[in-house]
């Protein structure tokens, strides 16, 4: 036999080394496999994973007011996504992602011949199937073990995934910076605006944030995120996605991501923050990851206005006070640095719409400022209204200062700006619908950012005259009429509860003798109010006053009661004026009309308490006639009538008394009371129509006397009118219509008797209340039958 020839033996002996190699290899593969495969997701437990999406909170019309949760996220479906979007990650990150299995075996190749002749991992060799798999599973670890996890994960998903699948899963869960989870948020966040409306620039942009968001991030450092777009556009240039024009153009488009601009059309911080403690108390953490979506009782525009009204408030009684100085000075060597200036600024937030700039020249009665969004701003004398006479504006600011510039909406540039500062002073308004209880607006201070403190809600302060119409409805229920003759004279009390003698006066000092009930609280008359108490008694004026839905324990038991010495929050007093405003029923204020989860499935829906009399011809319910739209008929808690002569009486107070201000509004349906307390502490306008309650509310959080002439009609009116000029703008005049139960009477002015001959003055009475003629003959003119006690 003859031997091998020697060609023939080398080349058994390497067929034979080539087979081991092989069987070796599959063997390790194998091993690795049965090794770490147990440790992984099997092919059958991979599907959709659960994407953490944020708790969202929108207005009734459905504008974003809130999102909290450590990851924003705006999932889309794979249909939902820009195709250009599509091949812009494709191209940038895996342009073999529709041809391998998971694995690109090329540049796995790639990767170890770098690797193995330069020592360094340049190269991952990670599709996006492998992406994929390492953020749904594993950590961030450089190591070969993940690796090798990868590559089996992205196998076993792309056997249970289409293609199509794996890149929906991949583009809502890739983190894409600023803490935007997945394009849509990504799209929102750099953009503010929905995926279909980007651009290709603006996808390149953000296909090329995968690899190092921080490092190319748009917003912070955009010319190394123009060198990663105009790279990404460059390869869907080579593969033929786009064409040269196209091409081209992207790549001179300038970088337009910002950050967002705070803006009050939708700003509702303080609701947004008392949904997300809602709804913590109701799901515990899963609020923050669940995607919830609640929708509040608010209207966008009403709180809109609810914000601007409140600021525009707070900075008029600033800017009647002294200048309190810049907020911070910056050094020398800041200033004459741009670089440094522009860091400076960058990290000055917006507050309530104040602008913050630095002052750079101060000349004798103007002042250049530096703005990091607006740059450059001259101000002259006029736009420093705390400049008085021939002041030099070195008055108020030195070269270096910190201060706010605020908005004026000039069409003229150059008065566009003028000097501000944030207020020290706080305030707060609510407006609810009187029929439900669904707030419609609420701002519990001047800025959430700078203070969490909801005055709107946490807030106890004292209510002052705006308390009044309370005890007059008290009185109402107890045999008096508006008619009814009250002594304005001096009083001096002595009680247990006070500590000395009390001696009330009226704000005006003067006194009015006898006094109309009604002209009593159109002028809140204090000593009126007083006498008014003791004649009631202040065990039955607490009782019906506590109808209203004011807690009875924050109701003093003493005279002082009359002049609002309680204490309630703005909400409570709202709530406790929409009794007068709906004829009479008690409803409770509500915030969460609807709450859905990540699928769209109601969670919970509200259904309030609704001041309707029957289900008959009732606009919030159904009208159904079934029982459980009855179960929803709110208590009503005084009679029509009664609620209806309030409210007439405060229309007068409008029209005539202390909150005469408002008529500016050129409306007739408006109920209104004014309320200041003891050293103007707290100033209150308290106002309301058949279908709107607006509450304002203006005074230092520390008790401080605001000033002698900050009362509720200067302080607070101004504020409530701004509101509803907006709120009821196109509505129509809404007054509760008068009850059956009450007559028409001309009456005596003088005397509140039954007029006997011409002249007299038309007033309102229940049959039973109506003066007589014999009564008025009988008395005389100026001797009435229903006093509250001897005159003088």
């Amino acid at each position: 036999m003859k031997a091998m020839p020697r060609a023939a033996r080398i080349l058994v002996f390497l067929l034979a080394g080539l087979l081991s190699a092989a069987t070796l290899a599959v063997l390790v593969v194998a091993g690795v496999y049965l090794y770490f495969g147990p440790q992984l997701p099997s092919a059958g437990d991979i599907g959709d994973p659960e994407l953490n999406e944020p708790l969202r909170v929108y207005t009734a019309d459905r504008k974003l007011i809130g999102e909290f949760g450590l990851e924003r996220r705006l999932p889309r479906t794979y249909d939902e996504i820009p195709q250009p979007l599509v091949q812009a990650f494709v191209a940038a990150e895996d342009d073999r992602f529709f041809e391998h299995p998971g694995v690109d075996y090329q540049g796995i190749a790639r990767a170890a011949y770098v690797l193995a002749t330069t020592g360094r991992k340049t190269q991952g060799g990670s599709t996006i199937t492998m992406q994929l798999a390492r953020n749904l599973y594993l950590t961030n670890d450089r190591t070969y073990v993940r690796k090798i996890k990868e590559i089996i994960l992205a196998l076993r998903l792309e056997s249970k995934l289409t293609k199509e699948q794996i890149l929906e899963i991949y583009l809502n869960k890739i983190y894409l910076g600023n803490r935007a989870y997945g394009v849509g948020a990504a799209s929102e966040v750099y953009y503010h605006k929905p995926l279909k409306e980007l651009t290709i620039a603006q996808m390149a942009m953000i296909a090329g944030l995968p690899k190092a968001p921080s490092r190319y991030n748009p917003m912070a450092n955009p010319e190394r995120a123009v060198e990663r777009r105009n790279y990404v556009l460059s390869r869907m240039h080579a593969l033929g996605e786009i064409d040269d024009d196209t091409y081209n153009s992207a790549r001179e488009a300038p970088v337009t991501a910002t950050a967002r601009v705070a803006d009050d059309r939708y700003e509702a911080d303080y609701v947004a923050e008392m949904v997300r403690q809602d709804m913590v108390a109701r799901f515990g953490d899963d609020a923050y990851t669940s995607g919830f979506d609640v929708t509040t009782t608010l209207d966008a525009e009403r709180q809109r206005a609810a914000n601007r009204a409140l600021r525009k408030a707070l900075l008029a009684y600033d800017g009647r006070h002294e200048w309190h100085g810049p907020e911070d000075t910056l050094d020398s060597a800041t200033l004459d640095d741009a670089k440094a200036l522009k860091n400076a600024l960058e990290e000055m937030n917006v507050a309530g719409g104040l602008i913050p700039a630095v002052v750079t020249d101060v000349a004798r009665r103007s002042a250049t400022l530096m703005t990091e969004r607006y740059g450059e701003i001259t101000l002259d004398a006029k736009q420093m209204s705390w400049l008085g006479g021939n002041d030099p504006a070195s008055k108020l600011v030195s070269r270096g200062d910190v201060v706010r510039l605020a908005y004026t909406g000039s069409k003229d540039e150059a008065k566009a700006w003028t000097l501000a500062e944030i207020p020290k002073v706080q305030g707060a308004m609510v407006a609810l619908d009187p029929h439900t209880g669904g707030i419609e607006a609420l701002a519990g201070g001047f800025d959430f950012s700078l203070s969490k403190y909801n005055r709107a809600v946490q807030a106890q302060r004292q209510p002052g005259s705006s308390f009044k119409p309370f005890l007059y409805s008290a009185a109402l229920a107890h045999g008096f009429t508006t008619a009814s003759l009250i002594n304005d004279a001096p009083v001096v009390y002595d009680s247990p509860d006070l500590s000395d003698a009390w001696r009330p006066r009226n704000y005006s000092g003067r006194i009015y003798g006898p006094t109309r009930m009604r002209e009593g609280l159109v002028h809140s008359r204090n000593l009126v109010s007083i006498r008014l108490l003791r004649s009631i008694g202040i065990n039955a004026a607490v009782e019906h006053i506590a109808k209203f839905g004011l807690p009875e324990d924050q109701i003093p038991r003493n005279l002082s009661m009359a002049l609002g010495s309680a204490s309630f929050s703005p909400l409570q007093m709202a709530q406790a004026y929409a009794v007068f405003a709906n004829d009479g029923f008690q409803v409770k204020p509500y915030y969460i009309a609807k709450i859905e989860d990540g699928r769209g499935d109601v969670e919970f829906e509200a259904e309030p308490k609704v001041a309707c009399a029957s289900t008959r011809n009732c606009p919030a319910l159904q009208n159904t006639g079934s029982k459980r739209d009855a179960s929803r008929l709110a208590e009503r808690v005084i009679d029509a009538s009664n609620a209806w002569l309030v409210g007439d009486m405060m229309r007068d107070v409008v029209k005539r008394g202390t909150g005469r201000r408002a008529m500016t509004l050129g409306r007739n349906d408006l109920s209104g009371k004014t309320g200041t307390t003891n050293d103007q502490i707290d100033a209150w306008f308290v106002g309301f129509n058949a279908d709107l309650v607006g509450i304002s509310w203006v005074g230092f959080d520390k008790l401080t006397p605001m000033g002698h002439s900050e009362t509720g009609g200067h302080a607070a009116l101004p504020m409530w009118i701004d509101f509803m000029r907006v709120a009821l703008d196109g509505t129509p005049e809404a007054i509760p219509p008068r009850p059956g139960d009450l007559v028409a009477v001309s009456i005596d002015p003088d005397s509140g008797q039954r007029a006997l001959e011409g002249g007299g003055m038309t007033e309102y009475f229940r049959p039973e209340n109506v003066p007589s003629v014999e009564e008025a003959r009988r008395s005389g003119k100026n001797a009435p039958s229903n006093e509250v006690e001897q005159l003088f």
